[in-house]
């Protein structure tokens, strides 16, 4: 793949202008999906009538609708990312994912249930295609690799961030404040936005992202193509066929109990690809031990997701219903709080860069899966916070948002401990004739520990916000308790792997 022109370089921050078009398009596709996830849970539960009418579910059917919908977020990546590499090409697997979102916010936009189940399927399809592809093509803007890659990725990740705080607000502010379908709408303007951004800048990046013209035109190409339409009708129809059954009545699975069953079934499958490349991969012994550390690392990630992800549910239904958000005599939308993790993330993260670089020197540097234990400790610690404010919670007595702004700092120090390492990891360890499958499995934990969050959040129904904030917080630092024993372990397996 040719390298962008030198006369385009050093344009954007030092760095290559191509950096820009793809800064903006993340921004505004994290500014979508961020400021529509604030607001999911809340329209699904509002009530029916009144000024601003919601779908009026219950709590457990909003949370497994959530944890599905976060689910396929994730898992979709995994067949977004090979459509990327074996049919579009980067580049316009991102320009028609981003079209798909754009399209499906503005579908949540009618007000009718229909139509915003529709809308919602359709941004989770898009974000499988855009999500995997942008990144590829930072990396392929610094064809050197080295410390100038590092920066332009950090220089990228700012925009993911600033796209993060900005959601919430503005999609909370107008959706909540108003109308939740405008709320939407706004979603879809700032995804069109991207886009517009995106394809502004095509001059930008030279040929990066474009697929290879003698492989478009070859044989093998038109045959996987050919190929993939048959499955994509295939997988439509079978979904459209069960979605009737459903709907009919004729099949009886509640959204809960097929949150279930996805969970049972993603466990099964990914355990099945371990044994399988344990046993019959071909790799010596040191390579085994890896994967194992590897799978290890997965269960530990699902267990943190499970609880990091109640931020969108019960995290957000505590803000609605027990949290004083009035400020200077202005009460704020619940769904505006949903910022706080990303602003943190901001401020923090070259924060964690710089710890984990003088630990190293000072010949103290943390092991990864001590680095786990530590993340599921800050995930533990920011729910055991919140059990506390929430034991004396009610109507009548509403906790400030400090409660709310401790949580988020601790659940974001705990992420910082364990999503960026957990990624670096996977890099290290994975085979290397294996590398994008095992990227496919970190982001397989983070779908899983979504669909365990909706069941978990769903608990609040029965269990008092306090008691649920409890159990999350306790599992979580059991399971760091045992990441940290077993890190001795994991060190010896991966041996000089840091």
């Amino acid at each position: 793949m040719k390298p962008v022109d030198k006369d385009l370089q050093r344009t954007f921050f030092g760095h290559p202008r191509g950096l820009a078009s793809l800064f903006f398009l993340e921004l505004w596709e994290r500014f979508s999906y961020y400021g529509m996830r604030a607001l999911l849970i809340l329209f699904i539960t509002s009530a029916a009538a009144g000024n601003n009418p919601g779908l009026a579910l219950s709590i457990s059917e909003a949370t497994a609708i959530y944890g599905l919908y976060t689910f396929f977020v994730y898992i979709l990546a995994l067949p977004g990312g090979w459509i990327s590499d074996r049919l579009w090409g980067p580049r316009r697997a991102v320009f028609i994912g981003g079209c798909i979102i754009a399209a499906g916010h503005f579908t949540m936009a009618i007000p009718f249930v229909t139509a915003f189940y529709l809308g919602l399927g359709l941004v989770a399809v898009g974000t499988g295609l855009l999500k995997p592809c942008a990144s590829s093509m930072v990396g392929d803007l610094y064809p050197e690799g080295g410390a100038r890659r590092d920066a332009g990725y950090s220089l990228y990740y700012m925009g993911i961030n600033l796209g993060a705080i900005l959601g919430p607000l503005f999609c909370g502010l107008l959706g909540e404040g108003y109308r939740w379908h405008l709320g939407f709408s706004l979603a879809g303007f700032g995804m069109a936005g991207g886009l517009i951004s995106f394809r502004m800048g095509h001059h930008q990046l030279g040929d990066i992202g474009l697929m290879p013209r003698e492989y478009s035109n070859s044989a093998a190409y038109i045959r996987l193509r050919n190929q993939f339409v048959q499955g994509l009708a295939i997988t439509t129809g079978l979904a459209v066929f069960t979605a009737l059954l459903i709907y009919g009545g004729i099949l009886h699975i509640s959204l809960t109990g097929l949150v279930s069953y996805l969970s049972y079934l993603t466990v099964i499958v990914t355990l099945l690809f371990f044994l399988y490349i344990i046993f019959l991969g071909g790799y010596d012994g040191g390579e085994i031990k890896k994967i194992l550390a590897l799978l290890w690392l997965f269960i530990l990630a699902a267990v943190f997701w499970s609880g990091f992800e109640q931020a969108g549910s019960s995290i957000n239904l505590f803000a609605k219903e027990l949290t004083d958000r009035h400020i200077l005599g202005i009460e704020l939308p619940a769904s505006t709080l949903q910022l706080f993790n990303p602003l943190f993330i901001v401020i923090f993260a070259p924060v964690f860069g710089w710890l984990w670089t003088w630990l190293a020197y000072r010949q103290a540097h943390p092991s990864i899966a001590t680095k786990f234990s530590l993340g599921l400790f800050g995930l533990g610690a920011g729910f055991f916070v919140l059990s506390w404010g929430a034991a004396n919670a009610s109507a009548a007595n509403l906790v400030t948002p400090a409660w709310l702004m401790t949580t988020f700092f601790l659940h974001t120090c705990g992420e910082l401990c364990l999503s960026p390492i957990g990624l670096s990891a996977t890099t290290k360890l994975a085979p290397k004739n294996r590398m994008s499958q095992m990227m496919g499995i970190w982001f397989v934990s983070a779908a899983l520990g979504n669909l365990i969050a909706g069941l978990l959040a769903g608990k609040l129904e029965t269990l008092p916000p306090s008691d649920l904030f409890r159990t999350i917080a306790w599992f979580a630092c059991s399971a760091g308790v045992i990441a940290l024993l077993a890190s001795p372990w994991i060190k010896k397996l991966i041996k000089d792997v840091t």
